[in-house]
């Protein structure tokens, strides 16, 4: 029996002290996330009531300001393929190779004729040589000179013509190399080595690097939206420890869907992803509220204090009513007092 009660009380220690050893840290890790911030709050500190923006959370789309594909200038079979979804590419890089095994017997036809013509020409050259000699002596007459001159300009100008022709198939021939239209990466690669290809088909989608934050805000809230305005954004989800700002851009003359598009900018977003779902705060009007550094409020007894100078000199400690969180770019830690304290106090840190 003695046996059986030690395994009982073995086996109850051994489930309930992890239990309650995370019970006994719970209040230390707090107390250590609060030191910390009231580290980093100010000495001092007047409350003031101030206006602030009545943010509203929508979801917003990371894309890029432009996508273009890559498209062939001629037709014919892709021989390589040197990029693929996800690369990074430049203006002007050479993404795949088109050939078309026709340029290539053309530009041989056009160099057997260009050869011809040359002899050709060399022999209307001879003969005016010749004729022009005989013509001095009156062996020939002067109109079996000018037809020696006309074989020798008709020769030339066929000669430059099929040079011309064959500059122009040695081009086409030359753009079938496919390059990058603008600098970004790539999204998607729809052919493959040797796929057959038209002029003009996509051989790769190209995405600007130049991402922006498509929203998507109701039309109640579109007259609140303008172009300068700042939004804030989940710095977690940029992989950041605080909150991020970002500013509206572009505000769309258009309502779809009762709906309106704006585009912003931030900085971190679209490292890799488009089409990745951020969470941001829109303004929608302002309201009055009284904003005070988070670190400058502390907690004792799960109820939130401030501590706060007299003005003879004393501190006190005031019980506040904590609300929402609201940073701000000159404020990142700010937080709303919905009770408690009065424009004019001056905080002190704890």
């Amino acid at each position: 029996m003695a046996r059986r009660l030690r395994a009982i009380c073995r086996r109850w220690i051994g489930g309930a002290l992890p239990a309650l050893w995370l019970l006994a840290l719970a209040p230390v890790t707090q107390a250590v996330a609060q030191a910390v911030a009231q580290t980093a709050a100010p000495a001092t500190f007047a409350v003031v009531a101030r206006m602030v923006p009545d943010e509203k959370a929508v979801f917003a789309t990371v894309e890029s300001r432009n996508v273009v594909p890559a498209r062939t200038r001629i037709g014919g079979t892709v021989t390589a393929l040197s990029v693929q979804d996800g690369d990074q590419v430049a203006a002007g890089q050479t993404i795949a190779t088109v050939h078309d095994q026709k340029l290539q017997l053309q530009l041989r036809a056009l160099d057997a004729e260009i050869a011809g013509l040359h002899s050709s020409l060399a022999q209307a050259e001879i003969d005016l040589s010749r004729a022009s000699a005989l013509a001095h002596s009156g062996a020939v007459s002067r109109e079996q000179l000018d037809r020696a001159r006309t074989a020798v300009q008709v020769a030339t100008s066929a000669l430059n013509a099929r040079i011309a022709q064959r500059a122009v198939t040695a081009q086409q021939q030359a753009e079938g190399a496919v390059l990058a239209p603008i600098a970004g990466r790539v999204l998607t690669v729809p052919v493959t080595d040797g796929s057959v290809v038209l002029p003009g088909d996509a051989v790769a989608t190209v995405a600007e690097q130049h991402f922006v934050l498509r929203l998507l805000v109701p039309e109640r809230h579109a007259l609140d939206l303008k172009a300068g305005a700042t939004v804030r954004l989940d710095g977690k989800e940029l992989g950041e420890t605080g909150p991020a700002f970002g500013t509206v851009t572009l505000v769309y003359p258009t309502i779809v869907g009762g709906q309106v598009r704006a585009d912003a900018t931030a900085p971190g977003i679209g490292t890799y992803f488009v089409g990745e779902r951020i969470r941001v705060w829109v303004p929608a009007g302002q309201r009055q509220a009284i904003v005070v550094p988070a670190g400058l409020v502390f907690t004792r007894f799960g109820q939130d204090y401030v501590r706060v100078r007299q003005k003879d000199g004393t501190v006190n400690d005031l019980p506040v009513q904590r609300g929402l969180p609201l940073p701000t770019p000159a404020m990142p830690d700010g937080l709303q007092i919905l009770a408690g304290l009065n424009p004019g106090e001056l905080l002190v840190r704890p």
